[in-house]
């Protein structure tokens, strides 16, 4: 099924270098992705009514505020935490902020370890560095985390571990991480579990009950602009005892029942740890996007994702010159993320060429996650360190990542390209016949 009617902006023509126009091809959807039109709808609709939130008496503040409050249980609801007093949704400005915020709350003492993983982003490792000891799982020689090892550290750690926080999918390599097995393990050893679910929530069901107690996702981070809602805003979905235990990150504003020339008292949570004015349209572009997604579909989303990712991935292995990182044989446990390299190419000037000349957007580089970077180009931490002192920045990968719009015709122009940039002459012509390749 194509998809494509659903978003706003993405048959808009672009002026390419040599000055035709064109229909642009984004794959870069892992960095952000367009709006769905009923999102972009949805802030028409609203922003006659704009006021503030839990900040006065008035038709528009009063509106205002109980959509900003409907849209917590449209998150729930997404989740599958319909009708859970134990847990609450606590609006950001993006999943980074959300780390953060959890990071601060809920290690407590620099004594205080966190386990994470090599295949981490950035945003799901460098706040925990700044508050505690660190830990870290290995992946193995094709990127998968070596889960096997979790259980392992926990137990070296001796109840020190006080937080486990994993990628829900990698920005990478598109590998999705068993979460909820994950959490079993922590909670046996006494750790909370947080989930960086900002590449998993656009492309797969994620219920944070899990199939029993043991298996519940004690907290989740993830951000509206990578599922079609990019709008300024993310959310933390966690347990509320914990929450309501810690001081918040943030302060002013909207945090505290009263304040006295000595002490103070916090409101309860989620707005004990929403200080300030709220970003409300960001809210309510998140819940409507959210919204849509459970109605398209977690099953057609997948097969359609599936079906494209394949495609593009078989396409890539048949033409010469082109390096793949990750499994490119087993690749049901990858959302549509695919890193590659042409061999005698920079990948900035490959992912530049792209763009400029046939208006196709990838990303270039590290995608923010250099230790993982590094381990899938073989790289040394010393000779990675060497390479960004000396400013050549000679590591780098190209990364396509695919959205729910995308399709097969621009499957076939990205397959054209990438066989005449690697091999220097006109690209064979792909097209889809009965789920097959033909040249």
């Amino acid at each position: 099924m194509d998809y494509r009617d659903l978003f706003d902006g993405i048959d808009d023509k672009i002026k390419l270098s040599n000055g035709d126009y064109t229909t642009p091809i984004n794959f870069d959807n892992g960095a952000t992705t367009p709006p769905l039109k009923s999102v972009t709808q949805i802030i028409q609709d609203n922003i006659k009514n704009y006021g503030p939130i839990a900040r006065g008496v008035g038709f528009k503040g009063e509106y205002c505020t109980m959509m900003f409050n409907k849209a917590r249980d449209v998150i729930l609801n997404f989740f599958g935490l319909g009708g859970n007093d134990d847990y609450t949704v606590i609006y950001t400005k993006s999943d980074t902020e959300g780390l953060n915020v959890l990071a601060n709350v809920l290690i407590k003492d620099k004594e205080d370890m966190t386990l994470t993983t090599r295949m981490e982003h950035h945003a799901n490792d460098l706040p925990f560095r700044r508050v505690g000891k660190m830990t870290y799982v290995e992946v193995d020689e094709l990127g998968r985390v070596k889960v096997d090892d979790i259980e392992e550290e926990l137990i070296k750690a001796g109840g020190k571990i006080k937080v486990v926080t994993v990628t829900g999918a990698s920005n990478v390599t598109g590998y999705t991480t068993p979460i909820h097995d994950i959490a079993k393990i922590a909670h046996k050893h006494g750790a909370f579990i947080i989930v960086d679910a900002a590449q998993l929530v656009s492309h797969k069901e994620v219920n944070m009950k899990g199939n029993s107690k043991d298996e519940e996702i004690d907290f989740l981070t993830f951000s509206a602009h990578k599922a079609y809602a990019p709008f300024g805003s993310g959310a933390i979905v966690g347990k509320k005892d914990y929450l309501n235990e810690e001081d918040p990150f943030l302060s002013g504003g909207g945090c505290v029942a009263g304040v006295f020339d000595e002490r103070l008292i916090w409101t309860a949570v989620p707005e004990k740890y929403e200080a300030g004015t709220q970003n409300f349209f960001g809210v309510i572009a998140m819940a409507k996007a959210l919204a849509d997604l459970e109605s398209i579909g977690f099953e057609n989303i997948e097969e359609h994702e599936r079906e494209l990712k394949n495609y593009i991935i078989q396409g890539m292995k048949s033409i010469n010159n082109v390096t793949m990182y990750g499994d490119t044989d087993y690749t049901e446990d990858r959302i549509g993320v695919i890193p590659f390299n042409i061999q005698n190419k920079d990948y900035s000037e490959v992912s530049i060429m792209m763009a400029t000349e046939k208006g196709i957007s990838l990303r270039s580089g590290k995608f923010c996650a250099h230790p993982y970077v590094y381990r899938l180009l073989g790289a040394s931490d010393s000779d990675a360190y060497r390479d960004v002192v000396s400013g050549e920045y000679f590591y780098g990968m190209i990364r396509a990542s695919l959205g729910l719009y995308n399709n097969i015709n621009e499957a076939n122009i990205f397959l054209n390209e990438i066989d005449y940039i690697a091999n220097n002459r006109v690209g064979r012509r792909y097209r889809k016949q009965t789920g097959r390749i033909r040249f």
